[in-house]
């Protein structure tokens, strides 16, 4: 657990405030998309666009991180 507080300490070292509101996007559309109590009329619309937002985030997101675990290793 020591390891991955150092990596995300490593991680919040490497980033601008482009990276952590793209973090609170994807943060917020994993929320949405959890479970908020919307309209069942506009549930589906809700869901798609949480879920697209969600995969724009998450994916430089970890590039990112995965990009600083490998760095120590080397």
């Amino acid at each position: 657990m020591k390891k991955l507080f150092c990596y995300a300490d490593r991680y919040l070292e490497k980033s601008d405030w482009r990276d952590i509101a793209m973090l609170k996007f994807c943060l917020f559309s994993m929320g949405i998309f959890a479970g908020i109590k919307i309209p069942e009329k506009n549930r589906k619309q809700a869901g798609c666009v949480a879920a697209a937002v969600f995969v724009a985030t998450y994916i430089p997101l970890m590039a990112k991180f995965i990009s600083v675990i490998l760095e120590e290793e080397k």
